[in-house]
């Protein structure tokens, strides 16, 4: 058993390695496409030009290396010829001279072909169309021009494009072309500056543009690349800096890691989905992003609402075990996925600790998640029905970890009527505007009609420490509540419909 438990932890540790070289890699590849500014883009400048000079010399020394593999082909080839000049002769039967004296003569005219070439060898002419030798080593500032134009994309921003003006204190409308292209680079979408560039004459350009607009002119197909645009371009004239906005794309990929999801990682990099994003996901943006699993779906849910109730912090996620001996579930509620396997370890189930990675289970889910219980956490962990005592040991170690209250609220809620059990095969299908929703649409505006996955003011209640969400803002991903909910609406607007009128 000591060796069984030391195995897993060995395993828990390489798949956290493997998790920080993951993200480590992300972080190395968009650093890598993003420019640096002032002091840092000119260092990197002059460490170019250093690569391009030695790259120089090294097509200089090929260049060599060709012309003497050249000449030794020549050498080669004239070796040949005469080779077969005397084969034939002596087949023709010609009248030559004694042997000595026609060797002699064919020697003396090889040296003479050998010696041509390698004396007079034919050197191509080096045009000076890369310009290296306009480049003065000895200038301290890298400037433009002294390298061609197809160098590559990374020479395209200079020092002299990038305005130190291009912050909060000048307004958007009025940021140049060139700051308008800057910032859609460094905010992730830089594989638009080049149309961008072709259209935009300053910022207000974007300010007036609808999605229509990105979409044609920028050549935005992606529809979360537009909404990323969008959100960013909203906050613009608030002058309001949003604690979610501070975290990037490749924050959101280790975020991933934490809740279980990773998995998905490669659709939300290429969606770009940074915080600003996370809080204003729909159900449709989900299912755009690949996510079709209804658990998964409530896992994102719960873990967004776990970064609103902690305003956002990057570091909220607990990934380790802490000193405490019990754990409250204000607690619990921020474990990470490898924190929940830390726990399974600690209460003799670590041979099914594994199968929770990719499950989407967190501390967050556990305990916000009124439908998730000790049965879901055994199908999730593979533990057969008929081992009953392992069962119920689980049953009892859950009960304990989200305390009296909440698994007093799971079983009311489980043994409600109509209620569906959380299973791990139930899939999410697009949300459809239903007939009685349409009478309601001319009053709403399109900010109101967005179905978030998890809202921003959703009027969260505290309970046993733990801040939850209403049952309203738990639409989406459980049915027998969606029915509940419709059927009453429907109630309601046929009961006013039947209503005599004053």
């Amino acid at each position: 058993m000591p060796e069984l438990l030391h195995r897993t932890s060995l395993e828990n540790q390489k798949q956290n390695l493997l998790g920080e070289v993951s993200y480590l890699k992300l972080k190395l590849a968009d650093m890598e496409g993003k420019q640096g500014h002032g002091a840092e883009r000119q260092h990197k400048a002059e460490g170019l030009v250093k690569e391009l000079r030695i790259l120089k010399d090294k097509v200089e020394h090929l260049e060599d290396q060709k012309l003497q593999y050249e000449r030794q082909l020549t050498a080669t080839k004239v070796k040949w010829v005469l080779i077969i000049i005397i084969i034939i002769v002596v087949s023709r039967g010609f009248n030559i001279p004694s042997l000595p004296t026609f060797r002699y003569i064919i020697s003396m005219y090889f040296q003479k072909v050998l010696i041509y070439f390698y004396t007079h060898p034919y050197r191509l002419r080096r045009t000076q169309s890369a310009g290296l030798q306009a480049v003065d080593p000895d200038l301290s500032q890298f400037r433009r021009g002294g390298l061609r134009s197809t160098a590559g994309p990374r020479l395209t921003r200079t020092p002299e494009s990038y305005d130190s003006s291009r912050d909060m204190n000048v307004p958007f409308s009025q940021w140049t072309k060139e700051q308008v292209c800057g910032w859609l680079e460094d905010y992730g979408l830089g594989q638009y500056v080049n149309l961008t560039r072709q259209w935009v004459e300053n910022g207000q350009t974007l300010l007036s543009a609808t999605p229509q607009d990105f979409e044609k002119e920028m050549g935005m197909k992606n529809p979360l690349h537009r909404k990323k645009l969008q959100l960013a371009l909203k906050a613009f004239p608030t002058k309001v800096i949003e604690k979610s906005s501070q975290l990037d794309y490749i924050w959101v990929t280790r975020w991933l890691d934490d809740i279980g999801l990773p998995q998905y990682k490669d659709h939300f990099h290429e969606a770009r989905v940074d915080g600003r994003m996370i809080q204003y996901l729909t159900v449709n943006d989900l299912l755009t992003l690949k996510v079709t699993s209804q658990l998964h779906h409530l896992s994102i849910k719960c873990a967004i609402h776990v970064l609103h109730a902690n305003k956002f912090n990057p570091n909220c996620l607990r990934r380790r075990p802490g000193e405490e001996k019990q754990p409250s579930p204000s607690e619990v509620v921020q474990w990470s996925n490898h924190r929940v396997m830390e726990w399974l370890r600690a209460v003799d189930l670590a041979e099914f600790a594994p199968n929770l990675r990719g499950s989407g289970v967190h501390g967050g889910l556990i305990i916000l998640e009124p439908r998730f219980s000790s049965e879901t956490l055994a199908l999730l962990l593979n533990i057969p029905p008929q081992k009953t005592l392992l069962r119920r040991h689980l049953a009892t170690a859950f009960s304990t970890l989200v305390g009296h209250q909440a698994t007093q609220e799971k079983r009311e809620y489980g043994n409600a009527t109509g209620h569906v059990p959380l299973t791990t095969t139930a899939k999410v299908k697009p949300k459809k505007l239903g007939f009685t929703q349409f009478s309601h649409l001319r009053k709403r505006k399109p900010d109101e009609c967005a179905d978030y996955i998890c809202p921003i003011d959703s009027g969260a209640v505290t309970l046993n420490g733990v801040s939850r969400l209403p049952s309203t803002a738990l639409r989406g991903c459980s049915p027998a509540s969606d029915r509940q909910a419709a059927k009453r609406e429907l109630v309601g607007i046929v009961a006013q419909a039947n209503s005599p009128k004053l």
